[in-house]
């Protein structure tokens, strides 16, 4: 299971010592949480802080767009070294225009859904993304604990995933921490964002290849 930490949950005022941090303790992505104020009450980074950011960390950049129109932040995130883009299903009602766009800009298309979305709402593109993020805390706030129905959904997400030959990773946000990183590892989750649990361990190192050895 790969670990993807939040920049959110790092010292915002020294966001460059929180990407030397990831890369240090072994993780495998820098997960962006870009929100606008309006999809989500949170205003958070804009494409100019992932670029700039782009000058102090080698790992691939995980950037999870919860805004009102994701379409106009792509064009603004080529170029960056962003390997994995995320829209909220509920965002746009053109998702496989916007899945379009982002593979003609060399991104990995990804759904997120959040906890209260059916889903129903995604499976008529879950051939067409190459992974699917799967909100487990209500959008836009950090350090909330993690939903436990997150779990039917999860396992109904891989049941599909199965029964349909697809090769869609699977991926969970909100509240992932040692006490649940092994259920989520043998439902089939492939990777996991993590926030606080990440920057309050007090070995960080030690708490990725616990997290990462969790499928074993």
């Amino acid at each position: 299971m790969k670990i993807a930490p939040s920049v959110l949950a790092c010292d915002l005022s020294d966001i460059r010592s929180g990407l030397k941090e990831m890369a240090y303790s072994g993780c495998d992505m820098v997960h962006w949480d870009v929100m606008d104020g309006h999809f989500v009450p949170n205003l958070t980074f804009g494409p100019g802080t992932v670029r700039w950011a782009r000058n102090h960390s080698e790992l691939p950049f995980d950037v999870h767009l919860m805004v009102t129109d994701p379409m106009q932040y792509l064009p603004l995130l080529t170029d960056v070294g962003v390997e994995m883009v995320s829209f909220q299903i509920e965002a746009t009602s053109f998702a496989p225009r916007l899945i379009s766009l982002m593979r003609e800009l060399d991104f990995k298309p990804s759904v997120a859904i959040n906890p209260q979305t059916s889903l129903v709402a995604v499976e008529e593109i879950l051939d067409l993304v190459d992974n699917v993020l799967v909100m487990s805390v209500d959008p836009g706030f950090g350090g909330q604990e993690f939903m436990s129905s997150t779990f039917a959904k999860l396992e109904k997400l891989v049941e599909y995933r199965e029964s349909q030959n697809l090769v869609f990773s699977i991926q969970v946000d909100g509240g992932v921490n040692l006490n649940n990183a092994n259920e989520l590892a043998a439902t089939g989750v492939d990777i996991v964002v993590t926030g606080s649990s990440f920057f309050r361990a007090e070995d960080r190192p030690a708490f990725v290849r616990k997290i990462r050895g969790m499928d074993r």
